[in-house]
């Protein structure tokens, strides 16, 4: 039995719930594993499907159509907030990657708002101090601690806040705030160096995973880690002024 087939047989709910449950456990599943494409193996699938499945109930439970928003949608906000929650309880990732992931971003952000212009991989392996092949292991490292990502900040399909998963839709200032956040990522994204803006869109927009990108741009699938990481960082860095604590 598998830990949906598991889980649905412990839980109890009204019917229409558990109608839309039994519906949309494949979402749950379908976004575990494309989240734990990027998280290290300690990190075990059925934990994600499980802490997936309570967010799938909850959705079940406290969704509005009157608010607008697809079921689907509003459903794989609280699944991905969900399994989100349970990789921080997790804490899997050492303090010291969250650390120098801070630090890449800051020295990113000094050298671009310096030069007017993208920071390069020597110049911020030099203002660290760390040679480039050390600078490429930060980044392998950091891509699979909590970074920016775009599940975290609520870039979801129809574009609806994170922050609305567990509450009622936003009033009128927090859309105005929020339209303004996707204009200023959008500008962010289009702004990154080509091949960086390449493989988030092949990543996030193709659902590809990184070797298959990797076969597409030509370089392997660590270098392709490396590059998804460089890119969140440098969005990190360029958007700080809209999440303070990523």
């Amino acid at each position: 039995m598998d830990s949906v087939a598991m889980y649905m047989t412990v839980q109890s709910g009204g019917k229409g719930d558990d109608d839309l449950v039994v519906q949309y456990s494949p979402l749950v599943k379908r976004i575990a594993y494309h989240i734990m494409s990027r998280l290290p193996p300690s990190v075990q699938v059925d934990d994600l499907i499980q802490a997936g499945m309570i967010g799938l109930l909850e959705a079940a439970k406290n969704y509005d159509a009157s608010q607008g928003a697809r079921f689907e949608t509003y459903a794989g906000i609280r699944i991905r907030g969900a399994m989100l929650d349970e990789i921080r309880r997790g804490d899997w990732a050492p303090r010291s990657v969250h650390r120098k992931a801070r630090e890449v971003a800051d020295t990113i952000r000094d050298i671009e708002n310096k030069t007017g212009r993208d920071a390069k991989d020597h110049e911020v392996a030099k203002a660290l101090d760390i040679s480039l092949r050390e600078y490429h292991k930060t980044l392998q490292d950091a891509n699979g601690c909590k970074l920016l990502s775009f599940e975290e900040m609520g870039i979801t399909d129809d574009a609806i806040p994170s922050s609305l998963s567990g509450r009622s839709m936003a009033g009128p200032l927090e859309g105005v705030q929020f339209d303004d956040f996707k204009k200023n990522l959008a500008e962010a994204i289009s702004g990154l160096p080509e091949r960086e803006s390449l493989v988030l869109s092949l990543y996030y927009d193709e659902d590809m995973n990184l070797r298959e990108i990797g076969s597409i741009i030509g370089v392997s699938e660590s270098r392709v880690s490396q590059i998804h990481s460089q890119a969140l960082i440098r969005l990190r860095s360029r958007m700080k002024q809209w999440k303070s604590d990523i």
